[in-house]
């Protein structure tokens, strides 16, 4: 490796990417070379556009830094695998516009993986199913995410509208403390500057979020910020059950069945028994209607559900004839 320039650089560059601050002397030692060498490597490392800090003295070393465009990443075979399954999940995200973003990165990343490495990531996903659900209202603006998430980090004030359950809008200023996910939505947890109290906002109703240069001093969020909003969603949190009887084959309902949170119960040559999940009635019933369209569907249980989808099909006649 010493006598290895290109190897040497790779393993520089691999070091500084830990993102911690080095010595120079520490590097000299890790890469078995003089400082001399060490300069010689950080200079080549900035003309193929990697931007590295460098401090000067008796302590003096150096720290890669943000550059004015993405070099090319030096990954271990736990980062190349880690980031390939990601991105992967990433395509069945709530958030709006990632899913095509995240398709074109796994394409680049998984033909550079190694042969053993691609067996990985292709074991770990045939392996793990999603039961994630995405509704279009549920979609997160990703640049409302980026901008709240900024304001977190910054400790920054900002104003936003929300939409509410009725419907109905009303303006928020907030100090933005944390992003929580649960299951397929995010939520933010700020103090409410208006209300005087904490409060919890789903990111998928924010609309318009404005950083407004203001800054204030964070507050401990009651509980942390995952079990504060456990608690403030209370009921929401809890599912629903119900059991269907779909006449179909349930190798030809994947393409639907994806998108619904469900158990298969029991399989035969024409048709299935499955069970699935949801926040309230109403959403069983959209993923009934859903499976519907491609093969006919009985409700089992429970009766509620039974009603309210013969009383959504009455609804939909009628407006149809």
């Amino acid at each position: 490796m010493r006598n290895d320039p290109t190897g040497r650089a790779l393993q520089l560059l691999s070091l500084l990417q830990t993102q911690r601050f080095w010595q120079a002397g520490e590097l000299a030692a890790r890469l078995e070379v003089t400082g001399r060498t060490v300069r010689r490597d950080v200079e080549r490392l900035r003309e193929l556009g990697y931007a590295v800090d460098t401090t000067t003295g008796k302590y003096g070393g150096y720290r890669l830094a943000s550059g004015s465009h993405l070099p090319p990443l030096v990954l271990d075979d736990e980062e190349a695998v880690a980031i390939a399954v990601g991105l992967r999940y990433a395509a069945v995200a709530a958030i709006d516009g990632i899913e095509e973003t995240s398709v074109r990165a796994l394409s680049k990343i998984e033909a550079l993986l190694p042969h053993r490495l691609r067996r990985r990531v292709s074991a770990l996903h045939t392996s793990v199913t999603s039961t994630r659900r995405r509704e279009d209202g549920d979609l997160v603006d990703p640049e409302t995410l980026t901008v709240l998430a900024a304001a977190c980090r910054d400790s920054e004030h900002v104003r936003f509208d929300y939409r509410r359950d009725d419907d109905g809008g009303s303006g928020r200023r907030v100090e933005p403390h944390e992003l929580v996910t649960s299951g397929h939505r995010w939520y933010l947890v700020a103090w409410d500057r208006d209300r005087d109290d904490w409060r919890t906002f789903r990111v998928d109703r924010v609309r318009d979020p404005r950083p407004v240069a203001t800054h204030f001093d964070p507050r401990e969020i009651p509980g942390g910020a995952a079990a504060f909003v456990a608690a403030a969603l209370g009921p929401a949190l809890r599912r629903q059950d119900a059991t269907l009887t779909i006449h179909a084959d349930y190798a030809d309902l994947a393409a639907v069945l994806r998108w619904i949170d469900h158990t298969p119960v029991a399989a035969g040559p024409h048709s299935c028994t499955v069970r699935i999940h949801g926040e309230d009635l109403g959403r069983l019933a959209m993923s009934v209607a859903r499976i519907a369209l491609c093969a006919p569907v009985d409700v089992v249980e429970p009766g509620t559900l039974a009603s309210a989808v013969a009383q959504l099909s009455h609804n939909l006649a009628g407006r149809t004839s």
